[in-house]
């Protein structure tokens, strides 16, 4: 795929910090059907790529951090040539917040915060809380309780506007997914689940994590993330990303508390036409 030979060198730089479209370009890249539509950009200085960004509708453009002060611009240029509509735009800071300063400007619309991430990395065996069950891998005899705890988590932890696969498509693309899975905690029941996917060449990124209500405060989504997490950088590779709300302090402890590490911070901005509804 010429856009991940061409960006990733640059977006090695920072491999964490670009986990997303990392991940998603590789996901283009193995199994194309997974995003049907999409568009890629690459803009260059010198022969060499300065940003890259890409685009899978309904979902928001994501960027990588300028490597010029120009580029940005004339990423904007390029948009604003093609007449490009954009539902909103997700990338860390500060380079989402000056791509969203320079595309107001061609644009009429205003930019709403719709989530304010953190980005965190894993780099050595995480701490495992002493917690009781074990984790193991779910199969597709479990897609419906899968499917029921990601629609149980999408209602408790997403924006209500922001766009997403029915849970059914999105548990089928994982089972099917050899880069892609799901790792229950079982303490004589299903009690807790860590999805995991979207692999960088280094690295794997971690989530959701999910715990319905009757299971909570016993450790178990401690648990789950720290085992999957192990057995992820037992098998080669280098890093763990999980992406976290800042609006929730108790998710932010718990995966600092096994061993991860703050790397940025990420914004979900939503466009909505002026006058719109």
């Amino acid at each position: 795929m010429r856009f991940l030979e061409e960006a990733t060198p640059s977006l090695l730089r920072d491999e964490a910090r670009h986990n997303l479209i990392l991940g998603i370009a590789g996901t283009l890249a193995r199994r194309p059907s997974v995003y049907p539509e999409f568009a890629l950009w690459l803009v260059e200085d010198r022969g060499s790529v300065v940003l890259a960004a890409l685009q899978t509708p309904p979902y928001n453009l994501v960027l990588s951090r300028p490597l010029r002060n120009e580029a940005l611009v004339a990423f904007c240029d390029a948009l604003e040539q093609e007449g490009r509509a954009l539902p909103g735009v997700t990338a860390a800071r500060p380079e989402v917040d000056g791509f969203v300063r320079e595309w107001a400007r061609r644009g009429t619309f205003a930019s709403r915060v719709r989530t304010r991430q953190r980005l965190y990395r894993l780099a050595h065996p995480p701490a495992a809380p002493p917690v009781p069950g074990r984790p193991r891998g779910a199969t597709p005899t479990e897609r419906h309780l899968l499917a029921e705890w990601l629609d149980a988590f999408a209602a408790e932890a997403l924006p209500a506007d922001a766009p997403g696969r029915a849970s059914h498509a999105l548990v089928d693309a994982r089972l099917e997914d050899s880069s892609a899975g799901f790792t229950l905690w079982e303490d004589r029941e299903p009690v807790s689940l860590a999805g995991w996917g979207n692999p960088t060449p280094n690295g794997v990124r971690i989530g959701p994590v999910y715990t319905p209500p009757e299971h909570r405060r016993r450790g178990y989504g401690s648990a789950v993330t720290a085992a999957v997490s192990a057995e992820h950088l037992a098998s080669g590779r280098r890093f763990c990303f999980l992406y976290t709300d800042l609006a929730n302090p108790t998710s932010n402890r718990i995966y600092t508390d096994i061993g991860y590490e703050p790397v940025c911070d990420s914004i979900d901005y939503a466009f909505d036409p002026i006058g719109g509804s």
